[in-house]
Order: structure tokens, then C-alpha cells, then sequence
């Protein structure tokens, strides 16, 4: 059992999924606005919204370095108020360039949140709950998103006239100054803060952790990682580091070409297209916010029993089926009825696998001198892809209705033979041993220690 601040550190720590999840989300409700205000053409208003997933990619690829020198609890404050500035950034742009810079700038808040939260959860959490526990982050993601849907439709529901979009993204201020205010609140990890050679700080975070004998976990986590001594001098390299990398890399693709983004931002202009109103595909937006996080909820229960690599394969099923099914209802335009319960299939199967698992599956793979590093190249990889997906799925779709849905569900049934042939399970292996569990050799003690 955890200690009970045990938990509650991590559970701050995960709350960066929510910013993540309401500021990716929050902008599926203002797109018509965004149109209207700022004269966009489809191309122009896929510009708007991949903005912040460009600002991501430099996030990511920028602040696994300083997560990796100064904690990732330090910079994790950085980004905490990198969301309050770009939030009222967002909610006061007098023009087009101060939105997209707003945007861009919460970006890199949600690149840097994708790489260093799961990284500091991944190194608090005990091996054995190590799935759940970084997954509290992706729980949080998919909070966010249902709260940000909600925020949307409360707010058209109570305030009208032109300024609704601004008011809508000035939600995101709230949360943003919770996260910075608890953050104050935890430790810097103990494992950084042991590979940075503070021995006495370590054992005051493992107390504030709740563990009884500090000593001994420091001394298990040194010997474990005397032998990834040339690996911290050296840093992350493809000679040293190639499996993880391309694990990384395969891992952040394939969880965009499911479309889950693409479906996230666009939500309501996929009910719009599909013949629904403007309240009813917002109310309708709710029912998927919540199918995610309640299939989150469940996914979570079974990610650290069932393991990473079965959940993948099932839910690339699910995922091409739905998928299928949507692009099927755009082909034919009949059939709308299905949409709702083909999306609420969609999401439920995505939520279930590549949501529960991809930032365990980063946060896990790499050696703790360059974990941080190494979660940015999966981090970056995930955030190029959504770009790319977010800034061409209007223009493609104004072109044919059917065919990005018909291409993520060929990706999908891809993405069940590349799991079934390439991906090692990494369930229940101590951090310490995992490269050792990547190159197919048994992980000492069985895997279990922390």
C-alpha cells in the first residue's frame, strides 16, 4: 500500500494531464468563433489550431534537457506558469498573431508537461504500481478534456455575444494557478535527486514519500545504477540507446494515426458535417469526454495485470473498426445515428490502449541519466504527428469526407501487427533492470523491486 503522501505527491504531479487535456481540448468549443472573428479560410483555421500542437513539439523536444539537470519537478514549475501567462494570452488576443502566439506558447507548456510529469510519477511510483500511477497522469488528460467540454458548454449555455470564445478560453486560468500553487508543495524526485549525488535530500524526499528506511532504497537505486555510469556520461545515443528509441518513436506515431486528435479538435465540425446542430454536438461532445475518462478508469486497473502489450492489440481493433465504421457514414451521408455510438466505440477503445499506455510506456523504456531526454523523442514524435494531422484533417476533409477516417483505421490494423511482432511487455520491471528486460534478458529480482 501507498502512503497517503505518497500518493498525494503524485497525485499533483499528474495534475499537468489536466492543464494538458483542457487547454488541447478547450479549443474544439471555439473553432466556428475563431472562424467568424478572424475571417479563416480551412486551411487558416487548421493553422489556428495546430499552433499550440507546433509550440508542443518544442516543449517536448526543449525541456527534457533542463527536466534532466535541474528536476523535473523544477521546470515542471516553469510550465505550471507558462499556463497562467498563455491561458489570458489566449482569452485577450486583439488579432490573429497574438492568438497563435498565445497558443503556441501553451504549446510548449503541454510538450513540456508531456514529457516531464509521467517522468517524475515514473520515478516516485514503485514498480509494482508503476502503470496506474503514471497513468493518473493520462487520467487527468482525459479529465481535462470531459472538464473542458463541460467548461464550453456551461459557458454558451450562460454567456452569449461575440466575446463567448474568449471566455471560454479564459477558463483555462483557474487550474493553471491551482497546479502552480501545489507544486510549491512536493519533493524533487529522490532518483534525480540520487544520480545528482544529494544523498541527504534524497532521503528527506523518500521520507516525505513515506518510506521507513531511506538508506536502503538509496542504496538499492546506487548499485542498480553503477552500471548505467558510461550511459550518464556518454547521454543518450543511438549506439547505446537504439531499442528504446525506435520504441519511442513508434509508440508517439501510431497514438495520433489513430486520429484521436484529429476527433478531439474537431469534434464538433465532425457532428456538424454528419447533419447535427450546434447545442446537439456539443451536448454530444460531453457523452465522448466522459466515455474516455471512464474507460481511462478502467484501462487503469488493468494496465499493471493485463500489461501494455495486450491492451495495445486490443484496442487497435476497436479503434480500426470504429473508424471504419465513421469513414462509412461520411461516404454515404445516411446512417448519422451510428456516429455517436461509432465515436463512443472509438474513444473507449483508444482510452483503454494507446491512452493508458503511451506515457507509461516512455516514462519506462529509458535509463534514468537520460529519461527525460529520451520520454521528449516519443514526446515530439506524438506532438509532429498531431500537428501535422491537426493542420491538414480540415483541408483533406473539406476535400473527402471519408478518407482520414479511412486511413486511421488502416493505420490502426497496422499498428496490431507491429505490436504483436515488435513490442516488448514492460510490465512489473523495475526501472533499473529495464534495459536489461528491452534486450530479452530476465530483469534481476524478478522484476519487482523498486
Amino acid at each position: 500500500m501507498l502512503a497517503r503522501s505518497h500518493l498525494g505527491v503524485i497525485v499533483v504531479a499528474s495534475l499537468a494531464g489536466l492543464l494538458f487535456g483542457f487547454d488541447t481540448a478547450v479549443i474544439s468549443g471555439v473553432t466556428q468563433s475563431l472562424r467568424a472573428a478572424f475571417a479563416l479560410s480551412p486551411a487558416g483555421l487548421g493553422l489556428a489550431v495546430s499552433a499550440a500542437l507546433w509550440g508542443t513539439l518544442l516543449g517536448a523536444l526543449t525541456l527534457g534537457r533542463p527536466g534532466d539537470r535541474y528536476g523535473s519537478r523544477a521546470v515542471l514549475v516553469f510550465v505550471a506558469a507558462l499556463y497562467v501567462f498563455a491561458a489570458l494570452g489566449s482569452a485577450l488576443a486583439w488579432n490573429l498573431p497574438a492568438f497563435l502566439l498565445s497558443r503556441f506558447l501553451i504549446g510548449i507548456a503541454i510538450g513540456g508537461s508531456s514529457v516531464l510529469a509521467p517522468v517524475y510519477i515514473a520515478e516516485a511510483a514503485p514498480a509494482q504500481h508503476r502503470g496506474a500511477l503514471v497513468g493518473l497522469f493520462q487520467v487527468n488528460i482525459v479529465a481535462g478534456i470531459l472538464l473542458a467540454y463541460v467548461s464550453n458548454f456551461l459557458v454558451a449555455v450562460l454567456i452569449g455575444g461575440d466575446a463567448l470564445w474568449r471566455w471560454k478560453l479564459a477558463m483555462a486560468v483557474a487550474p493553471a494557478l491551482l497546479f502552480l500553487l501545489l507544486l510549491l508543495w512536493i519533493p524533487h524526485s529522490p532518483r534525480w535527486l540520487i544520480g545528482q549525488g544529494r544523498m541527504a535530500d534524497a532521503a528527506a524526499s523518500l521520507r516525505r514519500l513515506g518510506h521507513a528506511d531511506p538508506a536502503a532504497i538509496i542504496e538499492a537505486i546506487t548499485l542498480a545504477e553503477r552500471d548505467q555510469a558510461g550511459a550518464r556520461a556518454e547521454g543518450l545515443s543511438w549506439r547505446r540507446h537504439r531499442r528504446p528509441i525506435l520504441l519511442a518513436i513508434g509508440v508517439g506515431m501510431f497514438n495520433q494515426l489513430s486520429g484521436i486528435n484529429a476527433i478531439l479538435y474537431y469534434l464538433g465540425d465532425i457532428f456538424g458535417a454528419a447533419g447535427f446542430s450546434s447545442l446537439s454536438s456539443n451536448m454530444q461532445s460531453i457523452a465522448i469526454g466522459a466515455t474516455n475518462l471512464l474507460a481511462t478508469l478502467v484501462a487503469m486497473g488493468f494496465i499493471d495485470r493485463t500489461g501494455r502489450k495486450r491492451l495495445l492489440l486490443i484496442g487497435s481493433v476497436g479503434t480500426a473498426l470504429a473508424q471504419a465504421g465513421v469513414a462509412a457514414i461520411m461516404a454515404l451521408q445516411s446512417a448519422r445515428a451510428l456516429l455517436l455510438p461509432l465515436l463512443v466505440l472509438f474513444i473507449a477503445s483508444f482510452a483503454m490502449s494507446q491512452g493508458a499506455v503511451i506515457w507509461v510506456y516512455l516514462s519506462e523504456i529509458f535509463p534514468t541519466a537520460v529519461r527525460a531526454r529520451g520520454q521528449s523523442i516519443g514526446s515530439a514524435t506524438h506532438w509532429i504527428m498531431n500537428a501535422l494531422i491537426a493542420g491538414l484533417f480540415p483541408s483533406i476533409a473539406a476535400l473527402s469526407r471519408s478518407l482520414p477516417f479511412a486511413f486511421f483505421s488502416a493505420m490502426m490494423l497496422l499498428q496490431f501487427v507491429l505490436v504483436l511482432c515488435c513490442l516488448p511487455e514492460t510490465r512489473g520491471v523495475a526501472l533499473e533492470h529495464m534495459q536489461a528486460a528491452l534486450a530479452g534478458a530476465p530483469a534481476a529480482g524478478g522484476g519487482r523491486r523498486r
